[in-house]
């Protein structure tokens, strides 16, 4: 079937749009604005990283700006959310949580995950847990461990509970300061919840139709994203589900993709006003970089895994979204006991640096009160040839004159 046609302009519009990131608050405000975000992105990822708020938090408060921390723990007590694994660490909504189950399945019959497992150590641990009830990792004895020990030298038993938890037998309860609770699954599970096993058709339905409801279009390699050996089915069901009209096929600058058909009713609204959201490196729009350069025009890469002397933006910058375009990046870190937002390196590859300003400063205001600063540092701008001496001065004046008290 041919395809038709979708402007690159629109192509990003859709995607904005289904990522919630093209007008404040699209989803509503308060803890069930935060629940209706996860919903539409499918999975939010967890990570470890701290020089800013994390991740999780950041993805939520830039689809919703009354977000607070506690709505995610507070989403977890309620059985509404739950942690596992999407294609990283991540909080999935519960409603999804019968298509957790393949990926379980797979390690329990003998998939490898990162470490060989303990069949008796593993047994031990469950029957502990179900007789105390919610444990952590450190409450079980350290083993002994290599010198240098890092991740993949885990104790053994957080290697087993990994593994049970990896597996289905356990469930993430809660976190206490940022380390799983784990719980029996069959205590966390809340009744009501669907935990049949899906079809390979259902389960490769689920995969497109989430997709594509998160991102407004996509091709059969981005829907299978870290997932091995499924990329053809996937292909295979989409042009089955474009034949029975279900799905649409577009063409944007020669590249195939798939897009729900009512999807692109939304092209015909507004963006609303511009504005910048300050992106983290793992938010859902841009985690696969080729996808971004793709549709985008831009190449993201995230260097706090680069060595220093190789970094060219910084440890962890920021991609800077300003309408349907990238327009820089920004490398933060939030000294928390002085509460200073220190900006390392401003990166800008705009030269409209007036235009920019009416949008920058409120952004970078609301995201100083997300991190709980009170005021802010800029260490170094780059610019484009056209931005001159002047023009950056009154940047970084503008800038550091942001405070909050």
């Amino acid at each position: 079937m041919l395809a038709d046609s979708i402007s690159i302009d629109d192509a990003r519009k859709l995607v904005l749009i289904s990522q919630g990131l093209h007008r404040a608050n699209p989803f509503g405000t308060g803890i069930q604005a935060s629940l209706e975000v996860i919903k539409r992105l499918s999975y939010v990822q967890i990570d470890t990283i701290s020089v800013i708020e994390r991740a999780h938090h950041h993805s939520v408060w830039n689809r919703q700006n009354t977000y607070t921390k506690s709505h995610l723990d507070t989403l977890m007590a309620h059985q509404q959310i739950f942690e596992y694994w999407s294609h990283a660490a991540a909080y999935l909504p519960m409603a999804d949580y019968r298509f957790s189950l393949p990926r379980k399945q797979a390690f329990a019959s003998g998939e490898k995950h990162w470490h060989e497992k303990n069949t008796a150590l593993t047994k031990s641990i469950l029957q502990r847990i179900a007789q105390e009830g919610p444990l952590q990792a450190k409450d079980f004895k350290r083993g002994s461990v290599a010198k240098n020990s890092g991740w993949w030298d885990w104790k053994p038993a957080k290697k087993a509970l990994e593994q049970l938890f990896m597996e289905g037998e356990l469930m993430v309860l809660k976190r206490q300061g940022f380390q799983k609770v784990y719980d029996l699954t069959e205590r966390v599970i809340p009744e009501g919840v669907d935990v049949s096993y899906p079809t390979e058709q259902e389960f490769n339905h689920h995969l497109i139709l989430r997709f594509l409801a998160a991102h407004g279009l996509g091709t059969a390699s981005e829907m299978a994203y870290l997932r091995k050996g499924i990329k053809n089915k996937l292909n295979a069901v989409c042009e089955q589900l474009v034949e029975d009209k279900q799905l649409l096929k577009l063409d944007c600058q020669g590249r195939q993709y798939y897009a729900l058909p009512q999807s692109l009713s939304g092209l015909t609204q507004g963006l609303g006003r511009r504005q910048i959201w300050f992106l983290s490196p793992f938010d859902n729009v841009l985690i696969q970089r080729k996808r971004t350069k793709q549709l985008f025009d831009f190449d993201y890469q995230i260097e706090c895994y680069v060595p220093e002397a190789k970094r060219q933006y910084g440890y962890f910058s920021l991609p800077i979204l300003w309408g349907r375009a990238f327009a820089g990046r920004m490398d933060a870190k939030i000294i928390r006991k002085s509460g200073v937002l220190s900006l390392q390196h401003l990166h800008l590859v705009t030269a409209d640096i007036d235009a920019l300003l009416i949008d920058l400063i409120p952004a970078l205001q609301a995201f100083l009160s997300f991190n709980q600063g009170t005021e802010i540092s800029l260490k170094h701008i780059s610019a484009p040839q056209q931005v001159t001496q002047v023009q950056r001065d009154f940047l970084k004046q503008k800038i550091e004159l942001i405070t909050l008290n």
